[in-house]
C-alpha cells in the first residue's frame, strides 16, 4: 500500500487510548489501546503495539496485537507480526516467522457468526 493511500497516520513514539473509527486506510506505528472499528484497512507497523479489539475490513500486521481481531475481508500477518488473541476472517495470509497465539476461525463472517462451538457431552 502506497503511503499516499493512507488517510491517517499515528506515528512512532505516540500513545493513544480510546476508540478509533475511520474510513479508507489508517496506519499505526505507535501504541494504541482500545477499540478500532472500520470497514477499511488497518496497517500496523513493525514497531507498533495494539492492545484491544480490532474490527476492520482488512488488517495488515507487522507489529504486535494483543486482543480480538475480526476482519471482514482479509488478515495479512507479515514475518515480524505477533498476534496474541483470536482471529475471525475469511482469508488469512501468514508469512514465515509470524507468531499467532490464539484461535482462528475462517469463513465468511456470516457463516462464522452462525457456527457455534459444540461442547463435548455424554454421547451414549
Amino acid at each position: 500500500m502506497a503511503r499516499d493511500e493512507i488517510n491517517a497516520f499515528l506515528g512512532a513514539g505516540t500513545n493513544y487510548h480510546g476508540k478509533l473509527h475511520f474510513q479508507g486506510a489508517v496506519r499505526i506505528d505507535g501504541n494504541f489501546q482500545g477499540e478500532v472499528v472500520s470497514e477499511g484497512t488497518l496497517v500496523i507497523g513493525q514497531d507498533a503495539v495494539v492492545d484491544g479489539q480490532v474490527k476492520v475490513g482488512q488488517l495488515v500486521l507487522s507489529g504486535r496485537i494483543k486482543g480480538e481481531v475480526e476482519a471482514k475481508n482479509k488478515v495479512v500477518l507479515h514475518k515480524t507480526a505477533n498476534l496474541q488473541g483470536n482471529i475471525r476472517t475469511p482469508v488469512l495470509v501468514v508469512e514465515e516467522g509470524a507468531v499467532l497465539e490464539g484461535e482462528l476461525v475462517m469463513g465468511s463472517l456470516d457463516t462464522v457468526a452462525s457456527v457455534k462451538p459444540q461442547k463435548d457431552s455424554d454421547q451414549s
